[in-house]
């Protein structure tokens, strides 16, 4: 009786112990902040509806993004003459991509969509060879820090599951 007794404390154990270490990768202690930029499509274009939450301006943009969270190496918060704003700094790769795009893209703008949901826009107004994508987000002062931890930390998750150093 002790032996079986035994036997099943043991088993119970091992089982326990084997599904604890079956666990899958450990879970962020965030929630990740992917961001990704649709352009405006030329007026006629076929394009995808965008509406944003605040404000309620619908803009017709492109069904593919132009950049997405890869291309994104870092974000902070800055403040301009209009107030706080996003600031997103891309990859050097990225960065060439946005300098083309914003030459022959004048007028049009840049959607940012944070996790599917589209939350502000650019317009490009001149051609922006720097990478650094500064968007008033429709959303309040105090919610942007957190924006840009999330950000920042998904940021460096991605290039760290890619091997990547900027």
């Amino acid at each position: 009786m002790m032996r079986r007794r035994f036997l099943l404390q043991l088993a119970v154990c091992l089982t326990l112990g084997l599904m604890a270490g079956c666990q899958s990768a450990k879970q962020p202690e965030y929630q990740p902040l992917t961001a990704r930029f649709f352009l405006e499509v030329r007026p006629g274009d076929a394009g995808v509806p965008l509406q944003l939450p605040v404000s309620g301006v619908t803009i017709m943009v492109g069904a593919k993004a132009v950049l997405v969270e890869y291309d994104l190496v870092n974000a902070e918060l800055a403040k301009l003459d209009l107030g706080p704003c996003l600031l997103l700094q891309l990859s050097p790769a990225a960065t060439r991509d946005l300098y083309r795009l914003s030459v022959t893209s004048l007028g049009r703008r840049l959607v940012l969509v944070l996790n599917d949901a589209p939350v502000g826009a650019r317009r490009i107004e001149q051609a922006m060879p720097d990478g650094a994508i500064p968007v008033f987000v429709e959303a309040a002062d105090a919610e942007l820090p957190s924006l840009v931890m999330r950000l920042k930390r998904t940021s460096a998750d991605i290039a760290a599951a890619a091997g990547k150093s900027f």
